[in-house]
């Protein structure tokens, strides 16, 4: 016999033994492969929709946000718009009052004027604290908008969702 080419009874045994191990993989071995495999494909498409919702989620939270930003400049404009009408009615109420009256109430004026224009500076300032935290605010959501950032906040979202779900 040569080496190269094997024995029928060897060749026999060895197809005897391939089915053999065939048979045992094709009853308890592939079922559980696939099983598996299904259970994979379920899971990553279960986490795909997860991250499509919190995807969804954060564009709602930007969409707010920019709202209450437009809402709070509209806020700001108003209230600078109301002092400026403050400033000038008390303005020209001490004018009036000026040419009226004595020297000693038009100083009484120029005080009651300034303590308004400081509240009124107080109001603004305040405005304009409150204008800077929403900026900041939306500062931190553009940060979010990169892809590493986002990434982070969609595997904490989903490990949110993940403990809800177990809970209910």
């Amino acid at each position: 016999m040569s080496l190269i080419t094997p024995d029928f009874g060897l060749f026999f045994w060895m197809a005897v033994v391939f089915f053999i191990v065939l048979a045992i993989l094709w009853k308890w071995g592939f079922p559980v492969i696939v099983k598996m495999t299904n259970d994979r494909k379920a899971y990553i498409d279960d986490s795909l929709r997860k991250a499509h919702e919190a995807n969804e989620r954060l564009a709602n939270i930007q969409k707010e946000g920019e709202s209450i930003l437009q809402e709070a400049r509209e806020r700001q404009a108003q209230i600078l718009k109301e002092a400026t009408e403050t400033r000038d009615a008390i303005v020209e109420k001490a004018q009036d009052k000026a040419k009226d009256e004595s020297a000693r109430l038009l100083d009484d004026a120029k005080a009651e004027i300034e303590s308004e224009k400081q509240n009124a500076i107080r109001d603004i300032r305040s405005q304009v604290a409150e204008l800077s935290i929403q900026i900041a605010e939306k500062i931190l959501r553009e940060k979010l908008s990169k892809d590493s950032a986002q990434m982070d906040m969609i595997d904490k979202l989903l490990d949110e969702v993940s403990v809800d779900k177990m809970t209910n």
